[in-house]
């Protein structure tokens, strides 16, 4: 039996930027994986993610990619294209690039033979709080079918039915408890810390 890693990554602090981590949120929302499958919100954690690449044949990622195309643009990308097309925008300098963890991988002996990205092209990154854009949220729906159809072709098929969320973030980070939770633009600055602004006149 081939064992399955759905891994949704990036920041969702920074708007698109959480674009993989709310495609996973929705998958176990919806759908429910057998034993051979892990679904996990992989967030930034990086070189962290290493073991779990360590036991999967197949990984399917989910992530806001800088494919140059136009905003809420889905791409995929397969097999040895992946690693060219990860990690296009880091958020800091120490933030590790999910290529980093992929080449790593290879270089230990243990990456999955199998590797398939699911890249939307993000909207807006620069909004620190900031939930997905409406052109990048409506992607979530056709990656999700995406990535079900690429693992029906392996043998691979969920079945309706809330999954498995014990690796998906905290619950006050999920994207109904994050979106709602934030203040409206009267109430919070967007642009920065409002007590450091020159006064006006």
């Amino acid at each position: 039996m081939k064992r399955v890693l759905i891994l949704g990554i990036g920041n969702v602090l920074w708007a698109d930027e959480g674009f993989g981590v709310r495609c996973v949120e929705r998958l176990c929302e919806e759908w429910r994986f057998g034993a051979e499958v892990t679904v996990l919100d992989g967030g930034t954690q990086g070189l962290y993610l290493l073991p779990f690449l360590e036991e999967a044949d197949i990984l399917v990622v989910f992530d806001a990619v800088d494919y140059g195309l136009a905003p809420g643009t889905l791409k995929i990308v397969e097999d040895a294209e992946v690693p060219a097309f990860m990690g296009a925008k880091k958020m800091s300098l120490h933030q590790t690039g999910f290529q980093e963890v992929i080449s790593t991988a290879q270089l230990m002996g243990y990456c999955p033979g199998r590797l398939v990205l699911i890249g939307c092209q993000p909207e807006e990154l620069e909004d620190f709080g900031g939930g997905l854009r409406a052109s990048v949220s409506a992607q979530i729906a056709p990656a999700i079918a995406a990535a079900l159809d690429l693992l029906a072709a392996e043998g691979v098929r969920p079945e309706p039915g809330r999954g498995d969320g014990s690796l998906l973030a905290d619950r006050a980070i999920l994207r109904s408890a994050y979106e709602a939770g934030r203040p409206s633009e009267d109430e919070a600055c967007r642009i920065g810390d409002d007590r450091f602004f020159p006064a006006e006149g």
